[in-house]
C-alpha cells in the first residue's frame, strides 16, 4: 500500500503505529513524542491522511527545534566542561607552583635557620671573647695605672733620697754616717761606737752633734715617718739592766727617738725597734765587721700611696 492509499481512505493512524512499532522495533524518544502527538488527535477517532500530514509536519517542526536547543545546550554544556577543565588544569598548575615555591621556602628557611644557629653560636662566642678582652683590658688598665704610680713613687724616693744625700754630704764625707738602700729601704745608718761607749745608752757629745744635724735635716721632710733600729754584734750582754742584746739594741733605739724629738722632730713621724745581733751587715768574724754590725739606722718608711694596690690581691686570697 502506497501513499495514495493512505490519501484517498481515514485509517486508524495510532493502531498503524502500534501494529508497526510492534513488529519492527522499540520505539524512539522522538517516535514516542510523535505517538503522543498523534495519540491526541486521534483521540477523538480516526483523522484523515492529509490532517495526520499536517500534524505530523508540525511534529518534526517542533523535533527539530528541540533537537535544536539539545544541540545548543550541548554545546554549552561542553564549551562549559572544556573552560573548567583548562580551569582545573591552570588550578593545578598553579598548585604545583605553589608547593614547588612552599617546598624551595621551606628548604629555604631551614638553611636560615641553619646559618642563624651557627650566627648565634659565633655572636655568643664573640660576645664572650668581647667580655675577656675587656676584662683583659681593664686589667691592662689597673695594672699600667699602678705601674705608672710605682714609677712616680720610685721618681719621688731617688729625689728624697738625692736630697738626703746633697743635705747631708758634709756628714757622708767626714765618715759620721751612710745613706744607703737596704732591702729596698732608704736608710741613714750611724757609727754606735761615735754615739755610744761600750755596752752603754747615754749618748756621746760627738753623737749628740751628729744626730742634731740628722734631726734638723729630717724635720724638714714632714710627709715620711721614721723607725728608729738598734743593731750589735755577736758579743752577748748579761748585766741586770741589759738581760741580752736584745734590750741593749732596743734601749739606745728609744734613746735616739727622745733625742730626735727633743732636736724639733714630731713624735708622730718616729718609732723605735731592737734587732740584737740579728740582722748583721757583715759577718762577725773579725773586729772590723763586728764594729759594722753595731750601728744604728734611721728607715724611712714607705708612704702608703707607695705600696703596692691590694685590691688585685683580694681574689686570690679568697
Amino acid at each position: 500500500m502506497g501513499p495514495q492509499y493512505w490519501a484517498s481512505k481515514p485509517v486508524c493512524i495510532l493502531a498503524f503505529l502500534l501494529h508497526r512499532w510492534n513488529r519492527v522495533k522499540m520505539p524512539t524518544m522522538r517516535e514516542l513524542a510523535f505517538l503522543v502527538v498523534a495519540g491526541g488527535l486521534l483521540s477523538g477517532g480516526c483523522v484523515t491522511t492529509g490532517t495526520f500530514d499536517k500534524k505530523v509536519a508540525e511534529l518534526q517542526q517542533v523535533t527539530a527545534e528541540h533537537d535544536k536547543a539539545a544541540g545548543e545546550r550541548e554545546k554549552t554544556l561542553a564549551a562549559q566542561i572544556a573552560d573548567l577543565d583548562a580551569k582545573l588544569q591552570a588550578a593545578q598548575a598553579e598548585r604545583d607552583g605553589l608547593q614547588k615555591s612552599l617546598d624551595e621556602t621551606t628548604a629555604l628557611a631551614g638553611e636560615l635557620k641553619k646559618r642563624l644557629e651557627r650566627l648565634g653560636q659565633n655572636v655568643e662566642k664573640l660576645t664572650s671573647e668581647k667580655g675577656d678582652l675587656a676584662r683583659t683590658l681593664e686589667d691592662a688598665k689597673g695594672r699600667l695605672e699602678e705601674l705608672r704610680k710605682q714609677k712616680l713613687a720610685a721618681e719621688a724616693r731617688a729625689a728624697t733620697f738625692r736630697n738626703l744625700m746633697e743635705k747631708l754630704r758634709s756628714m757622708i764625707d767626714a765618715g759620721q754616717l751612710k745613706v744607703i738602700i737596704r732591702d729596698g729601704r732608704m736608710l741613714i745608718a750611724l757609727d754606735s761606737d761615735v754615739l755610744f761607749d761600750s755596752g752603754k745608752t747615754n749618748l756621746r757629745p760627738a753623737g749628740q752633734a751628729a744626730l742634731a744635724k740628722v734631726a734638723q735635716v729630717l724635720a724638714g721632710i714632714t710627709d715620711r715617718k721614721y723607725q728608729v733600729a738598734g743593731h750589735t754584734d755577736n758579743v752577748p750582754i748579761h748585766t741586770a739592766k741589759f738581760p741580752s742584746n736584745w734590750e741593749l739594741s732596743t734601749a739606745r733605739a728609744v734613746e735616739v727617738v727622745n733625742f730626735l724629738v727633743a732636736s724639733g722632730m714630731k713624735p708622730q713621724q718616729l718609732s723605735a725597734a731592737g734587732f740584737g745581733e740579728f740582722d748583721p751587715v757583715a759577718p762577725n768574724d773579725t773586729p772590723g765587721h763586728q764594729a759594722q754590725n753595731r750601728r744604728i739606722e734611721i728607715v724611712l718608711q714607705p708612704n702608703l700611696s707607695e705600696l703596692p694596690s691590694l685590691d688585685n690581691l683580694q681574689p686570690a686570697a679568697k
